[in-house]
């Protein structure tokens, strides 16, 4: 998959994840749909890292799936370090 597919991926994957998250996902959606492409980034090292798969094909819900689950970790561990510097 090339650079684009890879950021189109990820700028879903993020608004997928911020509409899972709901309110406990800090900041706006332009700052979800960047982590998003993070969390693509992330959860397909992890699913190569693993379970030996990765994200290849754009179409492939293993793809999709990963992207999502990335996006959810990031987006939940911003959720985390940006809601303690809010209550200090």
């Amino acid at each position: 998959m090339g650079i684009i597919g890879w950021i189109v991926l990820g700028l879903i994957a993020g608004g997928i994840a911020k509409l899972i998250l709901k309110d406990r996902a800090p900041g706006g959606w332009l700052g979800s749909l960047i982590v998003g492409v993070i969390g693509a980034a992330l959860g397909g090292w992890l699913g190569s890292a693993i379970f030996g798969v990765g994200l290849e094909d754009f179409w492939s819900l293993q793809t999709w799936l990963l992207a999502i689950v990335g996006s959810l970790i990031v987006l939940f561990l911003y959720g985390m370090v940006a809601g303690r510097r809010h209550r200090v």
